[in-house]
């Protein structure tokens, strides 16, 4: 092979996709140090990781640049060199064109994950309104019964607790600092006789407000107040601080 018809082969070299005959050829013809195919070569890898770069940089298979390469016509390599050129051209056009719908691919995964995200986030708005249905109903129904704290107290916190023998215990409060770093609100029910039982943890937001619902029926008759103490961020078997009391009114 002279130097005229390798220099023709250069871009489908720097490519990896000639005949085993054709590579190794031009292998020994490199290894022998001939200045002239190295810088040629040199050109060639530049010119296709210039076209290349015209998209995003990922790189095909072999077995996909094999299959592009001959669906115009490039494993006919000994075809001379004017085919050799355009296959060259035609194939870094085509992988080009590959690469491009890989990236509009890549596109639509990312907006599937934004609808993925807009998903998630509807149904954390339905968990959210079934929520504030559900303590809807528990305010209306005529089983509950109430008590307020620290209306008569300038500073916080203040607020109300619902009891409701079949559905459980509402705390709703307002001005309730946010509890220290490592640290959460715990609720408590404090029977008429025996220790507080744990009613479960909650934290209030960057406004001090704070909503905390106890789900299971409870006897009224049984419970004489409801507590709130500053516990661990794990939560306490029982209170570890001075917990706020608010009594619950009887029948």
């Amino acid at each position: 092979m002279t130097h005229e018809e390798m220099r023709e082969m250069y871009e489908l070299y720097s490519l990896g996709v000639l005949t085993a005959d054709e590579r190794i050829e031009i292998d020994e013809h490199l290894a022998r140090g001939c200045p002239e195919c190295s810088a040629a070569l040199k050109k060639a890898a530049e010119l296709n990781a210039m076209i290349l770069t015209m998209t995003e940089q990922v790189q095909p298979p072999r077995r996909l640049r094999r299959r592009v390469l001959a669906s115009v016509g490039a494993d006919s390599a000994r075809s001379g060199a004017r085919t050799l050129a355009w296959a060259a051209a035609a194939a870094c056009l085509a992988i080009a064109l590959l690469l491009a719908g890989i990236k509009l691919g890549t596109d639509l995964r990312n907006s599937n994950a934004q609808l993925e995200q807009a998903r998630r986030e509807l149904k954390a708005s339905n968990a959210r309104l079934a929520s504030v249905q559900e303590i809807l109903q528990f305010l209306n129904e005529p089983q509950t019964v109430q008590a307020t704290f620290g209306g008569a107290q300038p500073a916080p916190p203040r607020g109300r607790v619902l009891v409701n023998a079949n559905r459980g215990v509402l705390l709703i409060a307002s001005n309730l600092p946010p509890a220290p770093a490592g640290k959460t609100y715990e609720m408590w029910l404090v029977p008429k006789q025996g220790a507080p039982k744990p009613a479960g943890l909650f934290q209030s937001d960057s406004q001090g407000n704070a909503i905390h619902l106890l789900r299971g029926p409870l006897d009224p008759s049984q419970t004489a107040a409801i507590g709130v103490s500053v516990e661990p961020a794990s939560g306490s078997a029982a209170p570890t601080t001075a917990p706020i009391i608010i009594p619950i009114p009887s029948d």
